[in-house]
């Protein structure tokens, strides 16, 4: 049995029983993707796949358009998908095969080699197909799991964790990449495809614990529902349903809203920043050093950013974070050197996981619990699309102004429009009225 400060430290992380841990590991396992194969693979891309087959304008055109797709091709299927997992319970059998295609893309990078352009675009869009899909099933089980006044310490412990394992293997990786010779790798090619290796084997390894210890949902139909109806033609009809109902809940919609707007600004600061740095004379490895210190500082920020919403509330503790994106935005107006881009990541990684986990959080209390996935999977769309107008609106100030400072300075127009919506959403109201829709729809196990 675990010492009592023990099983007092879990239950401030929210981490204190089995099924909480599992779940968040899951974190840890899929965010190498979003390090890793995000950050590592485009350059890979560009200088062996593509190298010698297409000019380099192409290559970079084709290279963006493949990540459309994928994103695009989620947001369509996503809705679909979540009703399939909501009406016949399986989030963990779909989850399962989100992970079979995602990590088996990511792995299969590996025999990638010179002039694969084709291949190398093909498992991207798998990959990334697999790994926001995947999101989808595994976020839909936290408000199973969880209680509301556990929630938001769960969420974010998911997101801490993950910062942890991406942090840890993406710092091996870059050491093979910087000298092979130092781990008998042949060379940098090869260090590069076996991030690839390793990122798929970390991803399968810690997505073992959820399917062990994280249970199925039950099974629950709608008053209308029966169990023996065909699975596709049951989702369809869900589907219409929540989106024809989705008004109905209101402040869950109008925070989905105020998500995209904010989100929209975080994601912008995430792609453009180092390509920003780049611009304004840093060199790649202090780049690199300060992407790699905004895991390990996400970190213990973003679990104390639990803490701060178990004391203030998510949507307060949100709050903070988007008065520190302010900061950030303004900070990298006036920036020039390598310090004060350290400055500026290490000001990003104390709000980023928080931000993100906290209003994974927020929506899953205003969500009924039987249509999770269906939810989430809305969520997921309103998700890809927040990073459509942000970096639009940066290239555009670039252009008319013939600077991209004043580019990163106009970023606050999303911080304070999502955060003025923000608040109009009542999340008492909202959690109010997603009880009384499981109580009006009869719901019923299977």
């Amino acid at each position: 049995m675990a010492p009592a400060w023990t099983t007092r430290w879990l239950n401030h992380l929210g981490l204190h029983r089995p099924e909480l841990r599992a779940w968040a590991l899951y974190d840890c396992a899929n965010s190498v993707f979003m390090t890793t194969v995000v950050l590592i693979f485009p350059v890979y891309f560009y200088d062996v796949a593509a190298a010698g087959s297409m000019p380099s304008v192409q290559a970079v055109a084709r290279f963006g358009w493949a990540t459309t797709a994928s994103m695009a091709l989620v947001a369509l299927l996503s809705p679909i998908l979540g009703a399939v997992a909501d009406y016949g319970a399986m989030k963990k059998k779909m989850l399962a095969v989100s992970i079979a295609l995602g990590a088996g893309a990511t792995g299969a990078m590996y025999f990638i080699g010179p002039g694969d352009w084709v291949l190398g675009l093909v498992l991207l869009m798998a990959g990334r197909v697999g790994v926001m899909a995947s999101l989808v099933f595994y976020e839909s089980l936290l408000p199973d799991i969880a209680t509301e006044d556990e929630i938001d310490r769960v969420s974010t412990a998911g997101y801490a964790i993950g910062y942890l394992g991406s942090g840890l293997l993406m710092a091996l990786n870059l050491a093979w990449i910087a000298r092979p010779d130092l781990f008998g790798i042949a060379d940098a090619q090869m260090a590069i495809r076996l991030t690839f290796a390793t990122s798929a084997l970390w991803w399968i390894a810690f997505s073992v614990p959820l399917f062990l210890r994280v249970p199925e949902p039950p099974r629950r139909l709608e008053s209308d529902e029966a169990s023996g109806e065909n699975v596709l033609r049951a989702a369809f009809t869900r589907l219409r349903e929540t989106l024809r109902e989705m008004r109905s809940y209101r402040h869950a919609f109008l925070f989905l809203v105020a998500f995209l707007i904010y989100n929209d600004g975080i994601g912008t600061i995430i792609n453009m920043a180092t390509i920003y740095g780049a611009q304004l004379g840093i060199a790649r490895g202090p780049l690199m050093l300060s992407v790699l210190a905004v895991q390990f500082v996400g970190i213990p920020f973003t679990f104390a950013f639990g803490w701060l919403a178990g004391r203030l509330g998510a949507k307060r503790a949100i709050y903070i974070a988007l008065v520190v994106y302010l900061g950030v935005s303004v900070h990298a107006y006036s920036m020039d050197t390598a310090t004060d881009f350290f400055v500026l990541c290490l000001a990003v990684g104390t709000v980023q996981g928080g931000a993100q986990a906290l209003s994974r959080s927020l929506f899953a209390t205003m969500i009924p619990r039987h249509k999770s996935s269906e939810f989430f999977a809305f969520f997921s769309v309103f998700e890809k699309f927040a990073g459509i107008f942000g970096p639009a609106l940066f290239a555009g100030m670039t252009m008319a102004t013939g600077s991209s400072r004043n580019a990163i300075l106009s970023l606050v127009v999303f911080f304070v429009a999502g955060g003025l919506l923000l608040a109009f959403v009542n999340v008492d109201e909202g959690r109010r009225a997603a009880r009384e829709a499981e109580a009006r729809a009869g719901v019923h196990a299977a």
